[in-house]
């Protein structure tokens, strides 16, 4: 299993993963032993919001969850054709969150009223709808 992890910084969480450059990729084993993170950096034309459906291959193909503080309606169906399921979360702590999901004890995301009328408006002219 992979899990991937937006994160402007590489240490911890990050919201607006379909903007997001930055990405920790966490692989989990057939025991359930956690991976060092790799640590990925998107071209600015690799970044979800910019990627057209039928674009290809994506360096983040395969994964099975993906990990953020926020993200629009239209990055989670684009992520649900790749076959990922989102997971959003007020956890900051990369590793922690990853844990926190396989343990199905990951903390729900922080209400953005703002953030997610943004994310819906930047929703309307994305080319993942």
């Amino acid at each position: 299993m992979k899990i991937a992890v937006a994160s402007s910084d590489f240490r911890s969480v990050s919201g607006h993963a379909g903007r997001a450059k930055r990405w920790l990729v966490f692989t989990i084993d057939e025991n359930s032993a956690v991976s060092a993170p790799q640590q990925l950096e998107l071209p600015g034309e690799q970044v979800f919001h910019y990627v057209e459906e039928n674009g290809g291959a994506h360096p983040l193909d395969g994964i099975d969850a993906v990990i953020t503080l926020s993200a629009g309606d239209g990055f989670v169906k684009h992520m649900e054709k790749r076959g990922a399921i989102v997971a959003l979360t007020a956890e900051k702590d990369a590793a922690k969150a990853v844990h926190d999901y396989l343990a199905q004890t990951l903390s729900d995301p922080k209400p953005h009223p703002i953030g997610a009328l943004i994310c819906k408006t930047l929703d309307l002219f994305s080319k993942h709808k």
